[in-house]
């Protein structure tokens, strides 16, 4: 399954294999866990005990006159250490546990993108970042959620409840104890189904804050579009018809979650009226004492805080198993390039590069490439030429292994590349890009990018090589200069040549260019050309162009057209040939003449 921002599951049991997924981030901190649960049961049983202590003081105060000060000490300090060990072991507890539910959400974290960098290419063509970014946002924060409170408040909650049954059944009527469990469970009862029922809204609201987050992100993305056309207004209706939903979904969220808490409230309150008109009629009765009415009333409301923060954390449980699961869905979604299980580290020898009769198509409907055949001896240049469509960039990507080929093989020194690993693969590569998309960082991180822990000297010589050390000396910040969010602050053709100066660090014994020299003016060109030139010389090359001039000296030109190949050999061959290379580049020359 493929999951995509609309994804939702069906809203039914609690997803037990989420539960128990998390356990191994349990067990990587035994020592914190076991600790905590310590503590956990500890400020459990100074919690029971404190009802106890007030009704012995109470019980003190109805059989004696004596005045306060010759009240034992020792009773109302134990009350006041009683009520101070609850509060403080719990503190305890959540400090040692504290570590756990951060490194589970740091854990999960990195295994998401970690997986995420794994998925096919299709995949994040596919996706909507800003929807994407709010599922791993709440899905972690679900996940550190059902850590803490699952095991440190529901377990201990119904501890808490058996305690206080036990304890009423051993001094008292069975009555009250049989109240107490029937309060329980039917407040369980109308909180499991009320939260159930109110589970859809909070689904709906989720996706809707989705959708308008991914539509905030969509327009400041393509903030210069939006001023080209003078849509400001336009965007902005849009966005507010998108928070219309999120709105309206908010409070059907909000109504239900006021219904859910009222139900709870008139069952609490039905209960605890009910045991003390019980208790009430045996003081008067004289079968029972005032202090232990007090403590009666005391267990009471001490059951009913943390039952109903149980109703609570159901709740919100219900709302990160729907997060998680949309996150785990995402861990989910299969690795449709992935490493065979014996694959090996490509060895290059030379850098020879063949594809063998390769078919491709992303869709059935629409093949792509069909029976590609060629050849690029090491240490030469092949260039890749033919009109938009034709299949030329898909090259590229099969190559680097975006996609596995449909058909056919591709290999590098005679190594099929789908034998060997995806890592070594890419590091033997180099790629400039027709479209670069840079990093919010600056120049020099960028560039060393191809060479994470590079040198700035060996930076430099990767800029000088691109024609654009003068350019970036010139610069008040050099190599710190910021270039904005996906490189907006340069122009394409300084992107271009930051997209060459890394792919030089890299230094890779394959390279494809990918119409590099797309985004340059001519003067521009020529340079980067001539930098190009030099690098190949070196290297096996595949040069994918739209411009016939800036192929011209390659050793070997293919012609695509509608995935075949339909003509191959030197400028001045296919010229002669009087084929599709001789009417492209006819055409091309004529777009070049100034116009009369």
């Amino acid at each position: 399954m493929r999951p995509n921002s609309d994804n939702q599951y069906d809203g039914g049991p609690v997803n037990w294999r989420i539960m128990t997924s998390l356990i191994p981030y349990l067990s990587e901190f035994r020592g914190r866990v076991a600790l905590a649960m310590g503590f956990l049961l500890v400020a459990k049983l100074a919690g029971v005990a404190v009802p106890w202590a007030l009704k012995l003081i109470v019980e003190h105060f109805e059989a004696t006159t004596d005045a306060l000060v010759l009240v034992p000490v020792a009773l109302l300090a134990m009350y006041g250490l009683l009520r101070f060990s609850s509060v403080f072991f719990s503190e305890l507890r959540d400090a040692v546990f504290a570590r756990v539910a951060e490194r589970a959400m740091r854990r999960v974290s990195l295994r998401v993108f970690e997986h995420l960098h794994r998925l096919d290419l299709g995949f994040h063509l596919a996706r909507r970042t800003g929807g994407l970014a709010r599922d791993i946002e709440r899905g972690t924060s679900g996940i550190s959620f059902l850590l803490r409170f699952m095991v440190f408040n529901i377990i201990p909650t119904l501890l808490e409840i058996g305690l206080i049954a036990v304890i009423l059944l051993a001094n008292f009527s069975p009555m009250y104890a049989l109240t107490v469990l029937g309060s329980v469970l039917l407040y369980g009862t109308f909180s499991i189904w009320c939260t159930e029922w109110r589970n859809r809204f909070v689904r709906e609201s989720n996706k809707l804050d989705n959708s308008s987050n991914t539509r905030a992100v969509d327009s400041l993305l393509n903030y210069e579009t939006v001023k080209y056309f003078g849509n400001e207004r336009f965007e902005a209706q849009e966005y507010d018809t998108h928070l219309e939903g999120w709105e309206a979904a908010r409070m059907k969220n909000r109504l239900s979650l006021a219904a859910l808490n009222s139900g709870q409230a008139l069952i609490i309150a039905g209960s605890v009226t009910l045991m003390m008109f019980m208790a009430a009629n045996q003081v008067a009765a004289g079968d029972m004492t005032l202090g232990e009415l007090v403590m009666i009333n005391a267990y009471m409301i001490q059951l009913f805080v943390p039952l109903g923060f149980l109703g609570f954390i159901y709740r919100e449980i219900r709302e990160a198993l729907t997060n998680i699961e949309r996150l785990f869905g995402l861990l989910e979604a299969p690795v449709k390039v992935a490493d065979a299980v014996d694959a090996k580290p490509l060895q290059i020898t030379g850098g020879a590069v063949d594809f063998d009769q390769v078919s491709h198509a992303y869709d059935p409907a629409r093949p792509i490439l069909q029976d590609v055949d060629l050849h690029i001896p090491a240490g030469h240049t092949l260039a890749i030429v033919g009109p938009s469509g034709a299949g030329k960039s898909t090259l590229a990507r099969l190559l680097f292994r975006f996609y596995d080929v449909g058909g056919g093989a591709i290999r590098i020194d005679g190594q099929d590349i789908r034998d060997v690993t995806q890592d070594s693969l890419r590091q033997a590569i180099g790629v400039v890009p027709q479209d670069t998309v840079l990093f919010n960082d600056s120049i020099g991180y960028n560039i060393a990018y191809g060479k994470p822990g590079a040198t700035e000297e060996q930076i430099w010589q990767a800029l000088r090589m691109a024609q654009l050390e003068d350019f970036v000396r010139r610069l008040p910040m050099g190599l710190n200069t910021q270039v904005g969010e996906r490189g907006l602050k340069l122009s394409g053709g300084e992107k271009q040549r930051i997209a060459i100066a890394r792919v030089l660090l890299k230094n890779p014994p394959i390279l494809i260019l990918d119409e590099a020299t797309s985004s340059l003016d001519t003067h521009a060109e020529r340079l980067i050309l001539d930098a190009l030139n030099l690098i190949s010389q070196k290297r096996t090359t595949l040069a994918i162009a739209h411009r016939l001039s800036t192929i011209v000296h390659a050793e070997r030109i293919l012609v695509l057209d509608q995935g075949r190949v339909v003509e191959q050999g030197s400028h001045e061959e296919l010229l002669a040939a009087g084929g599709a290379y001789a009417r492209l580049w006819a055409d091309q020359q004529r777009e070049q003449q100034p116009q009369g």
